[in-house]
């Protein structure tokens, strides 16, 4: 008689269940790193286009975009503008509590700048 060979019912119930709770969390945290990285590519065409303009009309530049792409954790009075010789450097910090079930939420802390890497 041959051995059989095949998966368990349990097992197949336990990595059903991973599977589902990692779907889960990539749904509710992939949107938050797409809005973040969208903030970092306006803050670094903003910073492009800055010269001779003031931290007011600056941050009037990234609020219309913010309207624009619907951000909604960021706003231009959060940013924090400096200059770094002739160029203008726009830095960002938030974060953002992602309730994932019951009592357990994830934070997550962004950070950025328009002297970062490209």
């Amino acid at each position: 008689m041959k051995n059989q060979r095949g998966v368990a019912l349990s097992g197949v119930l336990f990595w059903g269940i991973v599977i589902a709770l990692l779907a889960v969390l990539g749904m509710k945290v992939v949107p938050e790193y797409v809005d973040y990285f969208k903030v970092v590519k306006s803050v670094k065409s903003i910073a492009a286009d800055s010269s001779g303009k003031t931290v007011p009309e600056i941050r009037a530049a990234f609020d219309r975009y913010a309207d624009v792409n619907y951000l909604k954790d960021i706003k231009g009075t959060d940013l924090d503008i400096s200059k770094d010789g002739n160029r203008v450097v726009i830095a960002f910090a938030y974060e953002r509590r992602i309730p994932l079930f019951y009592n357990v939420s994830l934070l997550i802390d962004f950070e950025g700048s328009s002297a970062g890497r490209d």
